[in-house]
């Protein structure tokens, strides 16, 4: 463990408190000290539940480490299923909490609750929210499921979503809609939605959707030794991932792949005359490592941009994420050290930014547009609109989502461009009142007022002088840099330096950039 301001996981019961959140007649007796209750806001404020995770904390205070902290942890679980009545209930501790060592899951047992009661050892020290997430899933599938004749009609579950989960709540919808086309019936979707009865029908589905392996797939491993029940292996973001999955469905059910697809646009779109500026715009791809990897392949054969950069926070698919970043010529970037990946994208300088929260902010101090692709996310990625990532519609959302930054970095682009203009300059007042407007003088221009430039400085301005002191931008290149769109500023600032730089030249004018700029379009 380590000291930060931000991290992309918390510890692992904060995993396992999305998969309690996100089910029914499901509680979570958690034993942590009392700070540990601040996990509530990660689903009430966040993503804006309106009701408390279903969580009974033992809160045990300082002077309680001097008694019987075990009787502190039986007495509330004891009361936990009193008030509650749960159908099962899951118990653990916090990492605080793990290092006195009291063993929740023996305590619980000796209280001999007529549910079933499922322990959760979670290393808190060594697994980080996936894991445990991931962990918490398999243990009440083991606990619960169990094998049972098959239905008549073709089913499936649908494994992984959880709360907190990046557009989980559509993507469940949109793929039940995708596999209803082909005539397929959802048997359970799990743990999101289902309760502990559910869990223990899941054994009579034909076969299982894996659709996040990052907190389903060590349980659709279980179910397929204990049940029978094969699985799916591809994650149905985009285009080309929806129709692979498709196929594989047909090949697990002999069931037609061919479904409606006139709603898809994507396609369509991203091929267009209006969509022709995105091809070959550098990109940088950064969260966790399933939609990592998807959006480096609709990135790169979908809609046509350069994958630059591509990497993941959860060490656990390391190994994926490497052989699908080589495939692209890269090394993957496996940290979950944020400043490690800020400094990874000012290295890059790209265009555009596909990533989680954090990137977005990244984004924000380097003056990169960002479009959000995974978790973690903020509260603003828990829309109120449909909006899932996975099947064709999601391919529909996914290429508005990443195109939009673009476009709008286009209008401030045009907005920079024509700030001088005798009709749009910023004090001109109302455009269509022409007579209103009045052109500025050279010097106002050249030297606007120092409450002007406060009010109105561009907030991705070159400074005059390299962090390496040796280059000077003169003050007329500075302004002519300025007019550049802002999502190719950074790569004409450097190649205009390392144009100066190979040449000799320390003091960079508006002949040098011009220069610099012929040089490397031939």
């Amino acid at each position: 463990m380590k000291l930060t301001l931000w991290t992309y996981e918390g510890p692992p019961h904060v995993g396992a408190m999305r998969v309690a959140t996100c089910m029914n007649g499901l509680h979570y007796v958690l034993h942590a000290p009392q700070g540990d209750t601040y996990a509530d806001l990660l689903f009430t404020m966040i993503e804006r539940r309106n009701h408390r995770p279903p969580v009974t904390y033992t809160t045990f205070q300082a002077r309680d480490l001097g008694g019987d902290t075990a009787n502190l942890f039986k007495d509330a679980a004891r009361d936990a299923y009193a008030r509650f009545k749960p159908q099962a209930m899951i118990v653990g501790a916090s990492c605080t909490a793990e290092l006195i060592q009291d063993d929740p899951g023996g305590l619980a047992e000796a209280l001999e609750l007529p549910i079933p009661v499922i322990p959760l050892e979670l290393p808190s020290y060594q697994r980080k929210e996936n894991f445990g997430a991931d962990e918490t899933f398999f243990q009440i599938v083991k606990a619960l499921a169990k094998p049972m004749p098959r239905t008549e009609a073709i089913t499936c579950n649908i494994l992984g979503a959880t709360a907190l989960g990046f557009r989980h709540r559509d993507d469940v919808t949109e793929v039940t809609r995708l596999l209803g086309l082909m005539g397929i019936s959802v048997n359970v979707a799990a743990p999101m939605g289902s309760c502990p009865a559910d869990i223990a029908r899941m054994g009579q589905a034909h076969f299982n959707v894996l659709l996040y392996p990052e907190t389903g797939e060590t349980a659709a491993r279980h179910l397929e030794r204990a049940c029978g029940q094969p699985y799916t292996k591809v994650v149905p973001i985009g285009v080309g991932a929806t129709r692979d999955f498709l196929h594989e469905v047909s090949a697990l059910t002999g069931l037609s792949a061919k479904v409606d697809e006139s709603a898809l646009r994507a396609p369509w779109w991203s091929a267009s005359v209006d969509s022709t500026y995105l091809t070959g715009k550098r990109v940088f791809v950064f969260g966790d490592a399933t939609h990592v990897m998807a959006a480096a392949r609709i990135a790169a054969t979908e809609i046509g941009f350069d994958v630059v950069g591509m990497g993941c926070f959860n060490r656990e698919y390391a190994r994926p994420m490497r052989a699908a970043a080589k495939a692209y010529g890269l090394e993957a970037l496996i940290t979950d050290d944020y400043l490690e990946v800020e400094a990874e994208i000012a290295r890059l300088q790209p265009e555009l930014i596909l990533g989680t929260q954090m990137e977005r902010h990244i984004g924000k101090r380097l003056g990169i547009p960002c479009a959000v692709i995974s978790s973690p996310v903020h509260v603003q990625d828990f829309p109120a609109r449909y909006s899932p990532q996975v099947g064709f519609e999601g391919a529909n959302v996914i290429f508005d989502t990443w195109i939009h930054p673009l476009v709008m970095g286009l209008e401030e682009h045009l907005l920079t461009m024509f700030r001088e203009d005798f009709e749009f300059h910023d004090e001109a007042g109302p455009s269509h009142h022409g007579a209103k407007a009045m052109a500025r003088t050279e010097d106002e221009v050249a030297e606007p007022s120092d409450t002007f430039a406060a009010e109105h400085a561009d907030s991705h301005a070159v400074p005059v002088v390299t962090p390496s002191g040796e280059i000077v931008w003169m003050p007329d290149a500075e302004r002519e840099l300025k007019k550049i769109p802002f999502f190719v500023r950074g790569k004409a600032k450097r190649n205009t330096e390392k144009y100066a730089a190979d040449r000799g030249v320390v003091q960079i004018t508006v002949d040098t950039l011009y220069e610099a700029k012929a040089h490397y379009a031939r």
